[in-house]
């Protein structure tokens, strides 16, 4: 496929990068969560991987033992605020963490007149007030420290060009970005640097599942639309953004603060897809 990368994207990276440090990465059990969990631990690093599902948080978990780290499983609904302090309280006895990677999250494409009020606070709530759950309750531990990155996952949808699948995920996401430029000198006197990470459209199942899915898509036919449409001719993929992830928490990233890195492959800079009938509100 055109653009694809001649090196595994989480090859690059020297060995032991990460040894001494430890990690906390929520939706840790697939995706784009998962390949990070597992370079964190491939590079070094300790890990503890945070999602709802505890079948696939143990699947992870039973990967990084694996690779000779250690690994903390801690089922968490980011939305429920008693679950993110028991988060805490159970990393801060295990030993803390130096990088967090704020990747829980998650929209379904709709029309904004078919948007109910309890879909429109659900999105909200796991988008938006998860993530600043979770980053609140780190981020003191990690200015104490004086050393750290917070990598706060969005979407390309979040910028100026609007959601068009997803107002309400873009809204929510947007003041992700938001709360990530306005914490950045706050953390950064004290060692610790925070960013936004959008991606743009990639090729994970829970994409396929929960969007492209419902929007009537095959996968073999949203694949299509990129491979016809989209300014790379493919979707992204996982062990790619990853591996911007770790870059971002890296010794090379130490003066990025208050960033939005897009990882789209051009996305934004061109037509969107078809996602609706023109014309239908």
């Amino acid at each position: 496929m055109a653009g694809e990368p001649t090196i595994p994207p989480l090859d690059i990276f020297a060995p032991e990068l990460f040894a001494g440090r430890a990690a906390l990465v929520t939706g840790a059990g697939t995706g784009i969560g998962r390949q990070a969990a597992l370079g964190f631990a491939r590079y070094g690093a300790d890990v503890v991987v945070a999602g709802r599902t505890v079948e696939t948080l143990d699947a992870v978990a039973g990967e990084i033992h694996a690779l000779g780290r250690r690994c903390l499983v801690v089922p968490t609904n980011i939305r429920d605020t008693s679950q993110v302090d028991a988060l805490r309280d159970r990393v801060e006895e295990w030993g803390g963490v130096d990088f967090l990677v704020n990747n829980a999250g998650g929209q379904f494409p709709a029309l904004p007149s078919e948007i109910s009020d309890n879909g429109w606070r659900a999105v909200i709530d796991l988008n938006l007030n998860g993530t600043w759950n979770v980053t609140n309750r780190f981020m003191q531990a990690m200015c104490d420290r004086g050393y750290g990155s917070i990598v706060n996952v969005v979407h390309v949808f979040s910028f100026e060009r609007g959601a068009p699948p997803f107002v309400h995920s873009g809204a929510a996401r947007a003041g992700v970005v938001s709360m990530t430029r306005t914490l950045a000198p706050y953390l950064g006197y004290h060692g610790v640097t925070v960013n936004a990470f959008a991606p743009g459209t990639i090729g994970t199942a829970g994409m396929q599942d929960n969007e492209a899915g419902k929007l009537g898509y095959t996968e073999e036919g949203f694949a299509a639309q990129f491979e016809r449409m989209g300014p790379m001719r493919r979707m992204g993929r996982a062990d790619e953004m990853a591996a911007i992830i770790l870059f971002l928490c890296s010794p090379a990233a130490r003066f990025i603060n208050g960033a939005s890195l897009v990882a789209d492959g051009g996305e934004l800079r061109t037509n969107w897809l078809d996602f609706f009938e023109r014309g239908r509100l």
